[in-house]
């Protein structure tokens, strides 16, 4: 398992969970792929440094190892897509963010090879993180999700001009109780940042899949750009001075949904 994710548990009601953190394309498949991707430019860069302060809140953490290129642990198995009629990438990516091609001519994986690579890397990530789920709720009347996520700012091919820096998303208000989310766009409003709640982004599969606030799990998707504390450019370097500008931010956010997850009732299920 440790080569697919790791996992860190705590004991706060509070799980980070990091899916495109992973770099790794296994050995046995990197020869189906394009130069162009084998520099897994669309990985959600540095988040795990980024967001090093949660251990202080006594956080859970878990990420990726696997590259999204090889399955994306954001995407339901059925590979349905979460933004019908826009242009988004599926389960086992045929193009990058910039619509360069993913695989070599002839190498790109078959339904069979999908669902090879749904039972070895996306399952044992999604199994993991729903006994985390567990676990921090069997200690806890309520229980914060938060999905932490990191994109280019300028990427036409999937959103006009550019991004807001902050993006939540909650799928419209569904995956969380209404004060979570209210103290996590108050954080994100009086910033300096840009931002924007259920805008381009809404939540990925695991906000929608595991958010459930009538059983006591609140799930929280944040899509931040990424020149707000790296090099958007190759080889994508961590910018300490502009990480320690976010970093605040990042914190009053996850803090103010946290505290309003401790605020709420127990949840009935």
């Amino acid at each position: 398992m440790d080569e697919l994710f790791f996992i860190e548990r705590g004991t706060a009601p509070l799980l980070v969970s990091v899916p495109h953190l992973g770099t790794v394309i296994p050995e046995a498949l990197r020869d189906r792929y394009t130069p162009a991707a084998l520099t897994v430019a669309d990985t959600d860069w540095h988040l795990d440094r980024l967001y090093a302060f949660v251990r202080e809140m006594g956080a859970s953490v878990i990420g990726a190892r696997v590259s999204r290129y090889v399955i994306d642990l954001n995407r339901p198995p059925n590979d349905e897509s979460l933004y019908p009629g826009q242009t988004t990438t599926g389960l086992c990516p045929a193009e990058t963010f910039r619509g360069e091609p993913v695989y070599k001519p002839g190498c790109a994986p078959d339904a069979a090879q999908r669902d090879a690579r749904v039972a070895q890397y996306w399952q044992p990530y999604h199994k993991a993180l729903a006994a985390e789920l567990a676990r921090l709720r069997e200690r806890h009347p309520n229980v914060l999700l938060w999905e932490a996520h990191s994109i280019a700012s300028v990427l036409p091919r999937l959103f006009a001009d550019k991004l807001p820096d902050l993006n939540l998303g909650t799928q419209d208000g569904r995956t969380c109780a209404g004060a979570v989310q209210q103290a996590a766009v108050e954080a994100m409003q009086a910033s300096g940042f840009t931002s924007v709640a259920n805008g381009r982004f809404k939540g990925g599969y695991i906000t929608r899949q595991y958010g459930a606030p009538g059983r006591g799990i609140h799930a929280v998707q944040l899509e931040m750009c990424q020149s707000t504390y790296m090099n958007e450019d190759a080889p994508f370097e961590y910018q300490t001075e502009r990480a320690e500008a976010v970093q605040p931010t990042l914190r009053r956010m996850v803090g103010g949904a946290l505290e309003a997850v401790r605020q709420l009732a127990p949840a009935l299920s």
